[in-house]
């Protein structure tokens, strides 16, 4: 069974949320603070994380932070009462999978959980893959990057934006497509947070071979280049 852990201090959100997902087929368990969801995520290895932003003691972003930085890539959406731009990017940049706003229709939770599994199983499907153009090499299982023979340091979201652009080099990519294919978040106005990843990618790619170039009006695709 598929095992989702949910962290929230309101214990009735958590009530409501497990009714939904055990009807789907779901385990589900609780935290309702960031240290208990810390210990879970260490011992219990749940295969998704409903993580609420606004928790006693460590926060949502804390916990996000944390999680990553340890190197585990477990499915996270995030969670809050705030419907403010700022927050979305700054969980989706510490490497959240996707994002609700309370209150939420459990029904759409459901399927968000769902359409991030499916992401997830997709990706370690691919997790053998090797990716080179040009000085370029992407390790998909070991989520490393080499610009020739020096390692670069990426974030989550910088390394899941440039497989993109490595599976498919040359090909016109709209900030959407890269939002849906990246965030799996479809929120007009969250299109920037693309093009902050883009710069850093820039920045780390520069003196490479391969170049991200604008599609003005578009968005963006990779091309290869002479080394600078």
């Amino acid at each position: 069974m598929t095992r989702v852990l949910f962290v929230d201090d309101e214990r009735n959100i958590f009530e409501l949320a497990r009714l939904y997902l055990e009807q789907e087929g779901f385990t589900v368990t609780y935290a309702p603070d960031g240290e208990q969801a810390l210990r879970h995520i260490r011992h219990d290895h749940p295969d998704l994380v409903i993580l609420d932003i606004m928790l006693p003691g460590r926060d949502g972003w804390s916990v996000c932070k944390e999680v990553r930085q340890a190197g585990n890539q477990v499915p996270i959406i995030m969670l809050t009462a705030k419907d403010e731009d700022v927050d979305k990017i700054l969980g989706l940049e510490l490497g959240a999978d996707d994002y609700m706003t309370k209150p939420f229709n459990p029904r759409e939770l459901v399927a968000r959980v769902k359409a991030v599994l499916r992401r997830a199983a997709a990706a370690q499907a691919s997790a053998q893959r090797v990716y080179r153009v040009g000085n370029v090499c992407l390790d998909v299982e070991r989520r490393e990057v080499w610009v020739g023979a020096e390692r670069i340091s990426v974030r989550p979201k910088e390394f899941d934006l440039l497989l993109a652009f490595l599976e498919y080099p040359g090909r016109a990519w709209s900030r959407e497509q890269l939002l849906d294919r990246v965030w799996g978040y479809s929120y007009v106005g969250d299109t920037r947070t693309v093009d902050v990843h883009v710069a850093g990618l820039r920045e780390k790619l520069r003196g490479s071979s391969v170049q991200i170039e604008t599609v003005w009006g578009y968005g963006y695709k990779l091309v290869e280049s002479e080394p600078s």
